[in-house]
């Protein structure tokens, strides 16, 4: 299947086309920083995972960035892969793990963050982004099934209000597996006042 008609496809319609992503960047925008890192799983059980660190396509770093992944720009310049190439990797496991009628549903906890340097990356090195030109933010989907103000939504208090598993620890599959697990949890929050209507 070819993604230009893969993205002409129906919004998804399954848990089965939700797709958790997080990355870890050497900065705040991909504009003049690099992407190091991608983690993605399926919310599904066996969950399926997808992990991958990047080659620096630019050499701007923020050291505060850096602190937080614990991610070389050194290393990764010597061991991680082409972004081309990790684009590509990415975008075959999702045509793996992703129903053929269905789009993947990007779903991340901050969504804005990540989805901008996932799409920038696609467009720039593929041409195409799988995701379309959607993403499923996880804070504001808590903040309306919850009913609690923006200064709520941290991952602390999401994480305690779920009994999850606490602040994420940087590590990129990490992270989208700990999302995965609050998000799947908010849907049968979901499910669970659907039934007693």
């Amino acid at each position: 299947m070819h993604y230009n008609n893969h993205l002409m496809q129906t919004a998804p319609e399954t848990i089965k086309s939700y797709i958790s992503i997080d990355v870890e960047t050497s900065g705040p925008n991909p504009g003049q920083y690099s992407m190091l890192s991608i983690g993605a799983c399926t919310l599904t059980e066996p969950r399926q995972t997808f992990y991958i660190e990047l080659k620096p396509d630019k050499a701007g770093f923020r050291q505060d960035a850096l602190a937080i992944s614990g991610l070389s720009m050194e290393t990764l310049a010597n061991d991680g892969t082409p972004p081309k190439e990790s684009m590509q990797k990415l975008a075959d496991w999702l045509k793996e793990v992703i129903p053929e009628e269905e789009r993947p549903l990007f779903v991340a906890f901050n969504a804005p963050f990540d989805w901008m340097f996932i799409n920038d990356y696609f467009m720039r090195y593929l041409g195409f982004n799988p995701f379309g030109h959607a993403a499923l933010d996880i804070k504001s989907y808590f903040m309306g099934q919850e009913k609690v103000k923006w200064s709520q939504t941290s991952m602390r208090y999401i994480s305690d209000h779920l009994d999850g598993n606490g602040p994420l620890s940087h590590n990129a599959l990490q992270d989208a597996i700990d999302q995965a697990k609050l998000f799947e949890k908010m849907l049968a929050n979901a499910s669970n006042d659907k039934d007693l209507e």
